[in-house]
């Protein structure tokens, strides 16, 4: 097989001097193509048995392997094919009509179009005025909490891929490799291609409303380097009878351009230069409409045909086209092979025919994949379950309930009625009655009471009504994964396992959803990779400050070598479960805390707040050796202080033993000294009777002294305030002076 750009054995050129002339290929008898006659006068002839598109397939050059094939091909087999493929999307688009007449009832339940209640008439002719359009918000709100949670954790702000090495064993200059190639295709996703955030957020809105987003990874030949867009999925039309992308017969992505981009596709040589003559108008189905309504932007009509966008379908399919058979040992197989073709509709022209395998899977080909699904529940066709279809019935039911609370309020407060016939002679039968007057009525005799009877509405039902849609509205947001979860309610104790079974048991919708989401982005990344492999040159070249200067082999090596996976974590569907993981490893970090490095776990802390450079607030490693010298001396003199308190609290504790045991002893001789005195008095007829008041009032004055000597103590031990200690003073003083009254008074009595 011969390289790009060598001689080749089998081909002999010529070049001849018509300028003019069209590319003209002649086959044999056997329909394969022996010579070519090209535009620019060259002449490419066979000189063996071997087909001219064989040979060309095999070497590059001119008919490299992902060439526009559309250039060598039979105009009457590229009729063939564009009407092929035209009838071919009819009839995929009929089978998922059903669908389509779905998608745009779901796009009214949102609410997004504001109706203003107006005149309407029903089906009986009567006019209803005012008569409500509210919609309950049910299923808005369960998508933008979707689309919220999903942005935040797909679409980080530093970028939506990491590398994930699982070799333990790297060396640093490996690991710098690996970080700069995640830093530079992070920065690309970010900076360079700078439609890539807001068409992903809204591609996730479409996702949790549908249940179905589409990606499309591919080489952008305006832009020059590859891009992922969304898709809507109104616009990839697929066979409903398909349950994946891998084993469609046909995916055709429809696409609405203007005629200035189209002509750009052909002069950059993308498509085929042929005259397409003027657009006509594209047909809209009921989801286009419903989509223009909510916009606000009326249907297309009959606008300067040369306004109109062009309608092209690029469809991926498998062909057998003449002049490119698949063959197998020199014959042809009859087997159909994956193809690109890219027909407008209008003119009903093949722009573009492209192999749609690789070449090393000729033999048995395998059709490249440009599409990336996300699903939010996998559905019973290729089309997925979406909130749309799980809180549709929910939301239109809670609506219903709202329209019936709202009338009843009104008709309560602006009532109707029935007039009898014999009372309308006049000249209106409509009054409009201001506050505090009256409007004249002609009864034709009757009472007013007989003429005029009020319908007799009631809201006595409301009550039962208004439970009712609470309920409602509780089990929807169940299902629709979008309570609050109560996790402030318990105790505060309560330990950090328990808060996170409870945020696991109600977001298990939800981390299911976020795991498919997980897969669909991993491959995105994959096919963005496998792109950059066939074009080096656009990863870098568009960045002003690489993080290491980049060559193909290097490049190459680094996504051979490398995983790029998404940053979001699999396991973890939001914030809140982030946060709640690193708090229960702050809490073993607590219990245990030599078997764990505390910087490491800030680190991963500070990293889950949002901090993208967690290093700015660590102390280096000088610093930190002097904060924790300082702090060992704090320590120390800690220790030395609280010493020098126990022996102070120790030495006042036995004073107060001693003063205590001091009390204890003049109290016993005071009684002592009393009771032998008045006994002695008592009992020999003394004349003195009393007791000395001397020897009393000694008594009294050493325990008082022990009393102020222990309150000293306990005032030094205790460190109370002398305040306190001067009212406790005088208080035993004060008791000490009334006993020393009280045994006076008892002892002149006894005189």
């Amino acid at each position: 097989m011969a390289g790009l750009g060598t001689p080749l054995k089998d081909i002999e050129v010529e070049v001849g001097p018509d300028p003019d002339a069209v590319d003209t290929p002649e086959t044999d008898a056997k329909g394969n193509v022996i010579s070519i006659a090209h535009s620019d006068g060259s002449i490419t002839v066979s000189i063996t048995d071997e087909p001219i598109e064989s040979i060309l397939a095999d070497t590059g050059g001119r008919g490299k392997w992902f060439a526009n094939l559309a250039e060598q091909i039979d105009g009457d087999e590229l009729a063939r094919i564009a009407d092929e493929i035209i009838r071919g999307v009819a009839d995929d688009e009929q089978s998922r009509s059903a669908w389509i007449e779905s998608r745009a009832e779901g796009l009214k339940m949102l609410g997004l179009k504001m109706d203003v209640p107006s005149l309407s008439t029903g089906a009986d002719g009567a006019p209803v005025d005012g008569q409500s359009t509210v919609r309950h918000p049910l299923l808005l709100e369960s998508v933008l909490r979707f689309q919220a949670n999903a942005r935040s954790e797909l679409l980080p702000t530093d970028g939506p891929a990491k590398i994930r090495n699982d070799d333990n064993n790297s060396t640093t200059q490996e690991d710098a490799l690996a970080n700069a190639l995640e830093k530079d295709l992070n920065h690309y996703l970010t900076s360079t291609a700078t439609e890539y955030y807001p068409d992903t957020d809204r591609m996730l809105f479409m996702t949790g409303f549908g249940g179905t987003g589409f990606k499309k990874v591919y080489c952008c030949p305006l832009r020059e380097r590859p891009v992922s867009e969304s898709v809507d999925a109104v616009d990839l039309i697929v066979n409903n009878e398909a349950t994946d992308l891998n084993n469609a017969r046909r995916v055709t992505h429809r696409i609405r351009m203007r005629p200035s981009v189209v002509r750009r596709m052909q002069l950059v040589g993308a498509w085929r230069d042929v005259e397409l003559g003027t657009p006509m108008a594209i047909s809209q189905n009921s989801a286009d409409l419903e989509k223009k309504d909510i916009e606000g932007v009326a249907p297309v009509g009959n606008i300067d045909p040369e306004d109109r966008d062009r309608e092209i379908y690029e469809c991926y399919c498998e062909l057998d086209i003449k002049g490119f058979e698949h063959k197998k040992g020199g014959k042809a197989t009859g087997l159909d092979v994956p193809y690109r073709v890219v027909v407008d509709v209008s003119s009903r022209e093949v722009l573009s025919v492209v192999r749609n395998y690789n070449e090393d899977t000729k033999d048995l080909p395998v059709a490249r994949k440009w599409f990336v699904k996300y699903p939010y529940v996998p559905g019973f066709g290729f089309y997925d379950i979406g909130l749309v279809h799980i809180l549709g019935n929910t939301t239109n039911a809670l609506t219903a309930s709202w329209r019936i609370m709202l009338d009843n309020g009104m008709y309560n407060n602006f009532p109707g009625g029935l007039i009898a016939k014999s009372a309308t002679r006049q000249n209106s039968n409509i009054f409009r009655v201001s506050p505090g007057s009256f409007a004249p009525v002609e009864t034709g005799g009757m009472p007013i009471q007989s003429s005029v009877m009020p319908l007799p509405y009631s809201a006595q039902g409301m009550p039962a009504l208004l439970g009712l849609v609470q309920e409602i509205e509780s089990a929807g947001q169940r299902v629709g994964s979008i309570a609050e979860i109560q996790v402030g309610e318990g105790s505060a104790e309560a330990p950090v396992g328990t808060t996170m079974a409870l945020i696991d048991q109600a977001s298990k919708i939800e981390n299911s959803v976020h795991k498919r989401l997980f897969s669909a982005q991993a491959e995105e990344i994959k096919l963005l990779c496998g792109l950059f492999e066939e074009h080096p040159e656009a990863f870098w070249e568009r960045n002003d400050k690489p993080s290491t200067p980049w060559d193909k082999e290097t490049f190459l090596t680094a996504l051979r070598d490398y995983d790029l996976v998404p940053q979001a974590d699999p396991n973890t569907s939001s914030h809140t479960q982030r946060l709640m993981k690193v708090t229960a490893l702050k809490q073993l970090q607590g219990l245990s805390p030599q078997l764990y490095d505390p910087v490491a776990i800030d680190r991963v802390a500070l990293q889950t707040l949002g901090f993208s450079n967690p290093e700015q607030f660590f102390l280096s490693q000088q610093n930190n050796n002097a904060q924790q010298l300082e702090m060992l001396k704090e320590v120390n003199a800690a220790q030395v202080e609280q010493k020098k308190a126990d022996a102070a609290v120790a030495k006042a504790q036995a004073d107060t033993t001693r003063a205590q045991a001091d009390v204890a002893e003049v109290q016993a001789k005071i009684q002592s000294g009393f009771f032998q005195k008045e006994a002695s008095g008592l009992g020999a007829g003394s004349e003195r009777g009393a007791p000395d008041e001397v020897d009393i009032m000694q008594a009294e004055t050493a325990r008082m002294d022990a009393e102020t000597k222990r309150m000293a103590v306990m005032q030094e031990a205790d460190h109370h305030h002398v305040d306190t200690v001067s009212d406790i003073l005088k208080h035993l003083h004060q008791q000490a002076t009334q006993r020393h009254v009280a045994r006076a008074s008892r002892g002149k009595s006894g005189e």
